[in-house]
Formats: structure tokens, sequence, C-alpha cells
């Protein structure tokens, strides 16, 4: 029964390896360098994200995602930076580790539009020894499998740091195949394209509205679009609602803590078949935007 179990997740996984398989993300606004190697250097100072993502709660070997990345300007043009991504579902483990580099020119009107590439190494893992099987002795079972890869990225990132964003990125431009097990595909992976865009409305000094999209394309799948508003109150509570098309509507909160620091939470619930085993998924971030610079006035930042 484990044993069928453990097929049923690998089946599961090789099914989302050839549809929507990069981890999804809510907040994807605020984790921008992960999906689009444009957005590094495009914050004040040194900029360091982390966030947590547990995908359908209750449902045993769902996905479980955590990311970091790190980036900063270098000098007025270039931006540096390295995100890693780790991604988990039931016994097949996935990490990113990819470096980003992006050049921005600066247009008039404190407009900006940056181009940036991205380059690293994808790591697939299924863990199969030690399982707990009813035949211990299956061949299948006496090694784990486990494979490398390295693909690359690009982005563009068009932007006013306070009152509009467009992001297109392609962070794996190279197809590649994981996972081929005694000659059997378990998984592939095809180029994602990532679309992004919102505006600031300012509807008064204190108050202001994000309207902003997101849309998600693997060549050989159905997109996958969010549709959200924020509300920002006093530039230190950011709350929204958004709808992931024909999958969860979703909520979302962060403060703005300190000049510095930014936490926040959101809240998916499950609108798709799969409401029958779980209601919802779990988000949560932090960033911390460091400033070397000193008794200077910071702007807001809102994406």
């Amino acid at each position: 029964m484990k044993k069928n179990i453990i097929i049923l997740l690998i089946f599961l996984f090789a099914l989302s390896s050839n549809a929507q398989q990069d981890p999804q993300y809510t907040q994807y606004m605020y984790n921008m360098n992960v999906i689009n190697p444009a957005y590094a250097g495009s914050v004040e100072g040194i900029g360091i994200g982390m966030l947590y993502r547990n995908q359908w709660e209750g449902l045993e070997g769902a996905p479980t995602t955590g990311t970091i990345n790190i980036h900063s300007s270098i000098g007025k043009n270039v931006g540096l930076g390295v995100s890693v991504i780790s991604d988990d579902v039931g016994p097949v483990k996935e990490t990113n580790i990819y470096a980003d580099f992006s050049y921005t020119l600066n247009l008039s009107n404190n407009n900006n539009l940056a181009f940036g590439l991205k380059a690293g190494f994808t790591t697939h893992d299924i863990g199969l020894i030690g399982l707990d099987i009813i035949h211990p002795n299956d061949p299948f079972f006496a090694n784990n499998i486990n494979e490398t890869t390295p693909n690359i990225g690009a982005g563009i990132y068009f932007y006013n740091p306070n009152q509009y964003y467009v992001s297109v990125s392609m962070p794996n431009i190279l197809n590649s195949v994981h996972l081929d097990a005694d000659e059997y595909n378990i998984g592939s992976e095809t180029q994602h394209l990532f679309v992004a865009a919102g505006y600031i409305y300012d509807i008064s000094e204190d108050f202001k509205l994000k309207p902003h999209v997101f849309l998600k394309y693997a060549f050989d799948s159905p997109a996958s679009i969010d549709i959200n508003a924020n509300l920002f109150m006093y530039d230190l509570v950011e709350v929204g609602v958004g709808y992931r098309l024909d999958d969860a509507i979703t909520a979302m909160i962060n403060f703005q803590v300190s000049p510095s620091v930014r936490i926040g939470y959101a809240y998916d619930n499950t609108q798709s078949e799969l409401n029958y085993y779980t209601k919802s998924s779990h988000e949560i971030f932090i960033n911390f935007d460091i400033s070397f610079r000193t008794k200077v006035s910071r702007s807001p930042r809102y994406f």
C-alpha cells in the first residue's frame, strides 16, 4: 500500500513536471527576484527575502516550498543577486540555485528599464532508500534517484518605484529531462513564461490602491492567472484579495514593522477539485532592505 502511495506521488510529480511545475507563489511581488533576474538591484541597498509556503495543507506529500534571495545594486546600473528555491513534493526534493545579473537603463521621470540574466542549476532527488514498504527487497527502492541539470533564464523589468511595474521573464530557458530512472522518464522541465504588472493609485495621502496581475504559462499546459487588488494604509499595512483562475481565492496582509523590515502572510482557499481533500494553503515571507545611507528618508516599497 505504501509503495503504491509513493508511486502515486512520483506519478503526480511527473504530471506537474509536464505542467505548472514551478512552485506557486501568492505574494510573488515580494519574491520577484526568484522569477525575474532583472529585478536584482532594484531596491536601495541590499535586499534579502525569505519565503515559506505550505501548499494544500493536510494533504500528505503535498508541496512545501522555501526560498531565499539576496540582491544589491553595484554602482548606478548593475545589479547582482543569488536565489535559492527548495521545493519538496512527497519523496521528491528539488533545489534550484541561481546567480542573477541585471543592467538598468535609468530613463526620464524616475522610470527604469532593466534587463536580467540568471544562470545556475537544479537538483532533483527521490529518496527511496529507507522507505517503509511492503517488499523491502524490491530493487526499485535499492537506490535513491538524483540528477543535476544546468539552466539559464532571462527577464525584463520596467518600473517606477512609486507608481508601477511590468515584469516579463523566463527563468528556465533550457528544456531538460529529470529523474530518468531505468530508461523511464519520470519528469521533464519545459520553459515557463511569467508576466506580472501592477499600478499604484493614490486614493489619498494615506491610502493607496494597487491592482496587479500575474500570469504563469508553461508552453505545454494552460495558463494560470492571478488577479489581485491590494490596499496600502499609511505606508505601514497592506491588505489584499485575489482570485487565481480555476484554483483559489486568496487573501494577504503584510506589515512594514520598521523602515527596513516587512513581514507578510497569505491564505489561499482552494476552489479546484482538490477542495475535497484540502481547503487551504499558507504562505509567509520576511523581507529586509538594508541601506548603508544615513539620515536620508527612504521611499516606501510597494513591490
